[in-house]
């Protein structure tokens, strides 16, 4: 079934809206939030993986600046469907490397598919925690090099990073 750009291109966004909506509820006290949350993202997992096979990996070219995002956040919060979130790592390298996606958005999502499998992140983009008010990363491959490798993808050096998130 294919769909038109148009109404897929909107049906991503409305998809990263509710995402966004919703995403405080992932860290919740509240049970009920935690799973109402674990549904929505895993739906949109689901529909991604629908939409990748469909068209390959929703580009901007393809369906809008603002719905390519839409994907990648989507793609980012498949952190239950490592399926899913591989395949669109996957895609997203090829249209990194034919131009038609951003490597910033790519490295985030190596980082996130990287520790969901156990592994040490590349970029430094992934939060395990807070000690003493700062964020802390998931462990980092070469953390000597990491600042490095952002700027090579377009990322902040990690201390400006953090600091947007810092607890005074």
């Amino acid at each position: 079934m294919t769909h038109d750009v148009a109404a897929l291109a909107e049906e991503l966004v409305s998809m990263a809206a509710a995402d966004n909506q919703t995403s405080v509820q992932a860290n919740s006290e509240d049970p009920q939030a935690q799973l109402a949350w674990r549904r929505l993202t895993a739906e949109h997992g689901d529909r991604l993986n629908e939409i990748m096979d469909e068209i390959g990996w929703p580009t901007a070219e393809l369906v809008g600046e603002e719905a390519a995002r839409a994907a990648w956040l989507i793609a980012q919060h498949s952190d239950r469907q490592l399926d899913v979130q591989r395949r669109a790592l996957r895609l997203m390298e090829q249209a990194v490397a034919a131009g038609a996606a951003g490597p910033r958005e790519l490295a985030f999502l190596r980082d996130r598919t990287l520790v969901n499998e156990g592994h040490k992140q590349v970029y430094g983009t992934q939060i395990a925690g807070v000690r003493d008010g700062s964020p802390v990363p998931w462990p980092c491959e070469a953390p000597e090099r990491m600042d490095e490798r952002r700027t090579e993808v377009g990322i902040e050096p990690f201390d400006e990073y953090v600091a947007k998130f810092s607890v005074a």
